[in-house]
C-alpha cells in the first residue's frame, strides 16, 4: 500500500507529503499507534486527511500507511444491544476503561447459525444467506451488496463465532469469497436497494400531538429542534421505546458527558413494551461526547446511518435518532477553520447544507435486495441557542425533512409535554397519510386535524387580545374559543409519560379522542349560538371527564369512550334545553 510522510499538523487535522497513490476518501493509519484517518483533500505534492482520534504527540516525519479502502465499518449480528463511539468501536464489555489509540476490534461473540441457502444456490448482492439468534432475537445475515455468484460450500446448522466463514461463493469473474457473519461497508455510501417505496404509511409514536397533528411517515425525516432544557432527548427515549419501529439506533454526536452518561443509565433500564424485556435487545448505541475528538463526531452519523441501512436491507423498520445535529456541525466548522476554508453564515462551512443533506436523504421506504419491505426514518434533534430556529443548521435543516417539531421554552417550563409547539411545526407528508387512516377507521381524520390547528391559532390570536381587553370582555363565542383550546392543549396534546393509561395511545385510541373533542367544540359553538353561557359550559361535569379521559380510559377501555359520548350529547341536549325553559 501507499505510504505518506506528514508534514503539519493542527487538532485533528494533518498534512502529508504523498510517496505513492491515494485515493479521495481512503482510510488511513498514522504513525505506530495507527491511528485512523481519512484523506479529504488530494494533490500530486500534498494529502490532507482529517484524524478521528487524539493527535497528541504526532510529529513530521511520522509514517502514513494507506489502506487502499475507504473509510468502513463491519457490520454484523454482534451490533445490537452494545454501546460503540463514532467509529463503532464498543465501549463497553472490554477489559479498557478507555478508548485506547488505534483500537479496533470487538471481541468474538457466539451466535446459533441456521442456513437458508445450499450448495449451487445462485445468490445475488443483498440476498439472505441464513439466520442466526440469541436472547431470542433473529437476525438475518446478507450476502454483502458488491457480491454475486454460486454456493461452493456452506456450514450446517451450529453455533459459530462471528468471525467463522460460513460459505463460499465462487462469483463470475472467477474469484472465490469466503463470508461470514460480517461484512464491511464504506460509511459515505449508501447502501443500494430494490426500489423506492412512497411514504404512505406513519410511524406510530404513540404520542398524540405528533401522530395526529404532525406525523412522520414511515421512512421519512423529521427535525427535532429545541433550545436547552425543553425535552428533545426525554421525547427521544420515548419515541425510541413506543415507536411501531423493530431496531432503535441512538447517536449522540458531541452530547455532553452528563446527557450522555444519562441515556447510557437510563436506555439500559427501559422495558420493551412489545417482549417486557430490555429495549437494550433491539437498539444500538453509538456515544460520541463533546470531549471525544472533534473528527469522530463529524463520522458518527454516517457511521450510524450505515448501520440502520444495514438493519434496513434485513426487512426491518429502522428509526434514527441523532442527538444533536448542531454539535455535529460544530465539528464541520472546526474542522473547516483547521482548513482554512473561507466560511458561511455564522462560521459553518459553505457546504453545510449539502452535508445535512448526504445524511437525511438516506431515509426511506424501501424494498431491499433481499425482496423484503424495510424503512429507516431519521429523527435529527437539533439545539438551536437560544432557541432561534433562525440559525444556519435548523435552517438548513427544515429544507430536507418533511415533518418540524419544535419544541418551546414557555410549554416546557409549563410542564406541558411534549413541549411541541403546534403552531411553529408543521408536516408535510399529510395528504399521503389519510389514506392510510381511512384505512383504520378515522375517515375524517385530515378534517378534524385542520380543525384543531385552525382553533389554536384562533386561541393564540384571542390570548394576547385577552391580556389587553380581559377575557370577560370578549364576545361568547371567542370565549368559547379560548375554552376549546385549553380543551386540545390540556385534554388531547399533553401526554405524561409517568401514566401507565397516557404514555403511550394507539392510532384507535387516538381516532375516538379526538372524535370527542371535535364533538364537543362542535356542541358548545352550537349551544353558545342559542344563547348557553360559557360558564354553563365551563360547569359541565363531562367536560371533567373529557380532560381526565386520558387518564381514566386506557387501551383495553375503548367501549367506555362510545359510553362518554352518549353522556355527552345528553349533557348538551339537558343544557340547551334548560337554557330555553330558562329564556
Amino acid at each position: 500500500m501507499a505510504e505518506a510522510r506528514l508534514r503539519w499538523v493542527a487538532g485533528p487535522v494533518i498534512r502529508a507529503v504523498p510517496e505513492g497513490d491515494f485515493a479521495i476518501n481512503e482510510a488511513v493509519l498514522i504513525g505506530e499507534r495507527r491511528l485512523l484517518g481519512e484523506i479529504i483533500r488530494l494533490t500530486r505534492e500534498e494529502i490532507v486527511i482529517q484524524v478521528y482520534e487524539d493527535t497528541t504527540g504526532l510529529r513530521p516525519g511520522v509514517r502514513i500507511h494507506g489502506t487502499g479502502y475507504p473509510l468502513s465499518v463491519k457490520l454484523g449480528p454482534a451490533l445490537l444491544g452494545n454501546i460503540f463511539d463514532g467509529l463503532l468501536r464498543p465501549l463497553a464489555g472490554g477489559d479498557a476503561i478507555y478508548v485506547e489509540p488505534g483500537m479496533r476490534a470487538a471481541p468474538e461473540q457466539r451466535f446459533s447459525f441456521t442456513p437458508k441457502l445450499k450448495i449451487g444456490d445462485a445468490v445475488n448482492g443483498g440476498e439472505v444467506f441464513g439466520e442466526v439468534s440469541r436472547n431470542g432475537v433473529n437476525q438475518r445475515l446478507l450476502i454483502p451488496p458488491d457480491i454475486g455468484g454460486r454456493i461452493e460450500t456452506i456450514e450446517s446448522v451450529g453455533d459459530y463465532t462471528d468471525t467463522t466463514d460460513l460459505l463460499t461463493v465462487a462469483t463470475a469473474d472467477g474469484e472465490t469469497r469466503n463470508l461470514g457473519m460480517q461484512h464491511t461497508w464504506p460509511v459515505r455510501v449508501p447502501r443500494p436497494v430494490a426500489k423506492r417505496l412512497p411514504p404512505d404509511r406513519p410511524m406510530i409514536t404513540g404520542q398524540r400531538i405528533l401522530d395526529t397533528l404532525f406525523p412522520i411517515a414511515r421512512g421519512g425525516k423529521a427535525a427535532l429542534p429545541g433550545g436547552f432544557g425543553t425535552g428533545k432527548t426525554v421525547l427521544q427515549e420515548s419515541l425510541a421505546k413506543w415507536c411501531d419501529a423493530d431496531i432503535i439506533i441512538y447517536v449522540g454526536c458531541g452530547e455532553r458527558g452528563n446527557e450522555m452518561a444519562g441515556v447510557l443509565h437510563e436506555f439500559p433500564q427501559l422495558q420493551d413494551p412489545r417482549t417486557g424485556r430490555s429495549l437494550m435487545e433491539r437498539t444500538l448505541i453509538i456515544a460520541n461526547t463533546s470531549n471525544m475528538p472533534v473528527a469522530a463526531r463529524e463520522a458518527s452519523i454516517y457511521t450510524g446511518v450505515t448501520v440502520a441501512e444495514y438493519f434496513r436491507d434485513q426487512g426491518l423498520h429502522v428509526a434514527l435518532m441523532a442527538d444533536s445535529t448542531s454539535r455535529w456541525a460544530e465539528a464541520l466548522r472546526e474542522v473547516s477553520g483547521r482548513l482554512g476554508e473561507l466560511p458561511g453564515e455564522a462560521g459553518y462551512p459553505a457546504y453545510l447544507s449539502s452535508r445535512l443533506a448526504s445524511f437525511y436523504e438516506r431515509a426511506g421506504r424501501v424494498t431491499g435486495l433481499c425482496g423484503e419491505e424495510g424503512s429507516l426514518s431519521i429523527i435529527g434533534a437539533v439545539s438551536p441557542p437560544s432557541g432561534d430556529f433562525s440559525e444556519p443548521v435548523t435552517t438548513h435543516t427544515k429544507r430536507y425533512v418533511r415533518s418540524f417539531w419544535g419544541l418551546d421554552r414557555d410549554r416546557a417550563q409549563a410542564r406541558f409535554y411534549p413541549a411541541v409547539h403546534p403552531l411553529q411545526s408543521y408536516a408535510e407528508a399529510v395528504d399521503e397519510l389519510a389514506g392510510w387512516w381511512r384505512e383504520r377507521g378515522s375517515p375524517h381524520w385530515l378534517e378534524r386535524r385542520a380543525r384543531l390547528l385552525q382553533i389554536l391559532e384562533e386561541q393564540d390570536q384571542l390570548e394576547r387580545m385577552a391580556r389587553i381587553v380581559g377575557k370577560d370582555a370578549l364576545p361568547p363565542r371567542q370565549q368559547c374559543i379560548l375554552l376549546a383550546g385549553e380543551l386540545i392543549n390540556q385534554g388531547y396534546l399533553m401526554q405524561s409519560s409517568f401514566s401507565p393509561n397516557d404514555r403511550y395511545a394507539s392510532p384507535e385510541r387516538q381516532t375516538v379522542m379526538l372524535a370527542l373533542i371535535t364533538r364537543y367544540i362542535d356542541l358548545a359553538l352550537q349551544a353558545v349560538e342559542q344563547g348557553v353561557s360559557v360558564d354553563a359550559l365551563r360547569g359541565m361535569p363531562v367536560l371533567r371527564k373529557l380532560q381526565r379521559m386520558k387518564e381514566d380510559l386506557g387501551e383495553e377501555a375503548l367501549d367506555a369512550y362510545a359510553e362518554l359520548e352518549h353522556e355527552l350529547d345528553d349533557a348538551f341536549a339537558k343544557l340547551q334545553k334548560e337554557t330555553a325553559d330558562e329564556g
